[in-house]
């Protein structure tokens, strides 16, 4: 079984990527960074390891994609609350990231959509468990 979780993400500027997601809160793994890939903290055992395009083309034989233009991944995010996802989301758009949706709210989950500097996708979820659990049980009962 799966211990730990490693996202790989192509980036054109490493700094800049390292910049944009340090303004959201995000920490950065020493070891596993350098000057062509960035080990960014997620949680305890999930990471996104951020890599210099060329670094990337060394672990696949396909050409990148362009995720400005092209749906690559969704990286879902579940945080505590509505106001965090609220708060990252604002931070995103300060540190030069964009919208792509409008935000969602059904009530037992709460989402806001936004692209990182390089186009990567990313959801900020809010997941209300005993909403949830009410909304699942209504789905059941009919």
């Amino acid at each position: 079984m799966a211990t730990k979780i490693f996202v790989n993400l192509a980036v054109k500027d490493l700094n800049k990527s390292k910049e944009f997601f340090t303004q959201l809160g995000f920490k950065f793994n020493p070891v596993f960074t350098d000057d062509t890939a960035a080990c960014m903290i997620i949680a305890e055992n999930i990471f996104s390891m951020l890599l210099t395009e060329s670094k990337f083309k060394e672990f696949t034989g396909k050409e990148l994609s362009n995720a400005h233009k092209y749906t690559e991944t969704l990286i879902s995010i579940d945080l505590d609350s509505r106001e965090k996802v609220d708060e990252m989301a604002e931070k995103a758009i300060a540190a030069g990231g964009s919208t792509y949706r409008d935000t969602d709210d059904l009530g037992w989950m709460y989402q806001r959509s936004i692209e990182d500097l390089d186009g990567h996708q990313w959801e900020l979820i809010y997941l209300n468990e005993e909403e949830m659990k009410i909304e699942m049980g209504k789905k059941i009962e009919s």
